[in-house]
C-alpha cells in the first residue's frame, strides 16, 4: 500500500496562473476593502497558496475618490513621513491626503496589509488605483468582483 498517496504541491514564478481583477471602491470602507485586495494580491484565496511565491492576482480599483472612513478617522487619522533631515518629520490627515490625492489613501491602506519585505513589494506592483472609473487595463480583459459576494 503506498502510504504517499498525497504530496504538497507548491507553486512556483512558472506555474501560477495570474489573472486581472476590477474592484470597485464606491462606497467601500477604506479598511474593509484594503484588507480583502491585499488577500487578492497575495493569492490567499486561491487553492495554490504559497507562502513564498507571488501568487496572487493584478488588482485595479476604481472609484478611489469615493471611499468612506468611519467615525472621525477623517480628521483623526494621520500619515507620518519623514524627509531624512533633522527635525523633519511632516504628517497630513486623511482629508489632507484626499485633497492631494485619493488613490494614494487606498494604496497606504492596501500596502500596510502586505508583508514588509521584497515580496510585499513586487505584490504591490500588481495593484493599479483610479480615482475615477476610467482605467487604462482594458486589453488585459479584467474581471470584476463584487468584495461584497465574498462575505
Amino acid at each position: 500500500m503506498d502510504t504517499l498517496s498525497y504530496k504538497t504541491v507548491s507553486a512556483n514564478k512558472n506555474t501560477v496562473v495570474k489573472e486581472w481583477l476590477v474592484v470597485d471602491a464606491d462606497g467601500q470602507a477604506l479598511g474593509r476593502l484594503a484588507s480583502e485586495v491585499a488577500k487578492l494580491l497575495r493569492g490567499k484565496h486561491k487553492p495554490s497558496f504559497t507562502p513564498h511565491v507571488d501568487c496572487g492576482d493584478n488588482v485595479i480599483i476604481i472609484n478611489a475618490n469615493n471611499v468612506k472612513l468611519t467615525g472621525n478617522k477623517w480628521n483623526d487619522k494621520t500619515y507620518i513621513r519623514h524627509t531624512g533631515y533633522p527635525g523633519g518629520q511632516r504628517s497630513l490627515t486623511a482629508t489632507e491626503m484626499y485633497k492631494k490625492d485619493p488613490a494614494r489613501l487606498v494604496e497606504k491602506a492596501v500596502k500596510g496589509m502586505l508583508p514588509k519585505n521584497k515580496l510585499g513589494a513586487e505584490m504591490f506592483r500588481n495593484l493599479k488605483v483610479y480615482a475615477d472609473a476610467n482605467h487604462g487595463q482594458e486589453a488585459q480583459k479584467p474581471r470584476t468582483i463584487n468584495l461584497n459576494d465574498n462575505k
